[in-house]
């Protein structure tokens, strides 16, 4: 592939191929997408193939549940319920994923900062890089503003989610 979704670093042998996603706090889009990604996973009989993990670039929330709008929202639009704790990016796992996902560019570029022999630069990648139905560049942040938002990332992350999957199947990085 030429369009910036090529994954560059695969699972190796019989490990599991490790996502993790990222945004700023770590309880609403980052915890989202990887409650979406298991569920459409499990809903694949994929699970075994993929494991998932998120995180944030600022670690004030370590150790908090999803936001509970973020959970209403997820409930509302996917009948999911969301699980997981709040915890910081950490320098080993930029060392550790395969793959990792910046909600947004200022998460992209914190991400990078934490690597500056750039060892690790060909892993990070935008989420919206993997929307397959919207257009849009960066999953918005929800925090401040109503439900209508949170409804709106979880349906932007459902696409992206499922754009990845494809992805990682048409790269051989899982199997269909």
């Amino acid at each position: 592939m030429t369009d910036g979704r090529e994954i560059n670093h695969p699972a190796t042998g019989d490990q599991p191929y490790r996502i993790l996603f990222v945004c700023l706090g770590n309880i609403c889009r980052s915890p989202a997408a990887e409650n979406i990604m298991n569920h459409l996973l499990a809903e694949r009989g994929l699970t075994d193939q993929v494991t998932c993990d998120s995180a944030g670039t600022g670690g004030w929330h370590e150790g908090n549940p999803p936001d509970r709008r973020m959970q209403a929202a997820a409930l509302a639009e996917l009948n999911l319920t969301m699980t997981g704790s709040a915890r910081p990016l950490r320098e080993e796992d930029l060392e550790e994923f395969d793959l990792i996902l910046a909600m947004d560019r200022e998460n992209y570029w914190d991400i990078l900062k934490r690597d500056p022999q750039q060892r690790y630069r060909d892993k990070v990648k935008m989420m919206c890089d993997y929307c397959r139905h919207h257009s849009t560049q960066e999953v918005p942040d929800p925090y401040y503003g109503g439900p209508e938002g949170f409804r709106t990332v979880i349906n932007l992350l459902l696409d992206a989610c499922g754009g990845l999957i494809e992805s990682l199947q048409e790269t051989g990085d899982i199997r269909a």
